[in-house]
């Protein structure tokens, strides 16, 4: 099944009908598992669209999705990125990622939410984020999470490269509009960690969002913004 089959069929789904519809599709995309949200435009601070062409490459954005309070990061890699069918969760089962999107098929995007212990990027400091170089605890091109050294491979749908992390991190279905150049999450793909994370920062996300309020589903558009905007300290190691 070609790319854009497979992001349009994501976008039109929506609850139980959209896993149902599963049945129907071809093995290898049916085994994907992909799990459909609301179809979201990235927006800039001021609520406009975002053009791909006009991102900086390899500098970690984040946005919020598919929940108020879950932030995810989005990098423009310097090559294309294809298509991975081989990934696998703790359970053991495999699933397949759509690669990147964009003219140059090089933007991808992942749950920031660490699979090993659910560290993740708040208003005061982020332990993850992608690194261009390379460090004394890591290679370079890699998405790292200081708070355990758990180390991802974006290129490869965040398969984990080393540290205690069992499984990629779960990563987000993007739809690139090439006539307005535009960017919408569809959805997500891998094992999510939503449940686990609401669970362990209960009281600290209804202190900063309001009760009830950081669980609440995204729906039309998304604020896109750089992780150093969004932070006040990014931690490198």
């Amino acid at each position: 099944m070609e790319r854009r089959r497979f992001l349009s069929g994501c976008a039109g789904f929506s609850g139980s009908a959209a896993l149902a519809s599963l049945a129907d599709w071809p093995q290898a995309w049916a085994q994907a598992a992909p799990r459909p949200y609301a179809r979201t435009r990235l927006v800039d601070v001021h609520g406009r669209p975002i053009r791909l062409d006009a991102l900086a490459a390899e500098t970690n954005y984040v946005f919020q999705y598919p929940y108020a309070a879950t932030p995810c990061l989005l990098v423009k890699l310097k090559r294309p990125v294809v298509a991975d069918a081989s990934l696998k969760r703790e359970d053991g089962t495999t699933y397949a990622w759509q690669g990147g999107v964009g003219r140059e098929r090089n933007t991808v995007a992942f749950s920031a939410i660490c699979a090993h212990k659910l560290a993740y990027p708040t208003r005061e400091v982020s332990f993850i984020r992608y690194q261009r170089e390379q460090s004394a605890t890591s290679g370079g091109n890699v998405i790292h999470c200081c708070a355990d050294h758990s180390v991802y491979d974006p290129a490869e749908g965040a398969r984990v490269v080393s540290g205690p992390a069992p499984q990629p991190l779960a990563a987000i279905l993007l739809e690139h509009d090439p006539r307005e150049d535009a960017l919408y999450a569809l959805g997500t793909v891998g094992a999510e960690q939503f449940d686990a994370f609401f669970d362990k920062y209960k009281l600290r996300l209804a202190l900063e969002y309001g009760e009830g309020r950081a669980r609440a589903a995204v729906q039309a558009v998304s604020v896109l913004r750089e992780l150093a905007n969004y932070c006040r300290t990014t931690i490198q190691c």
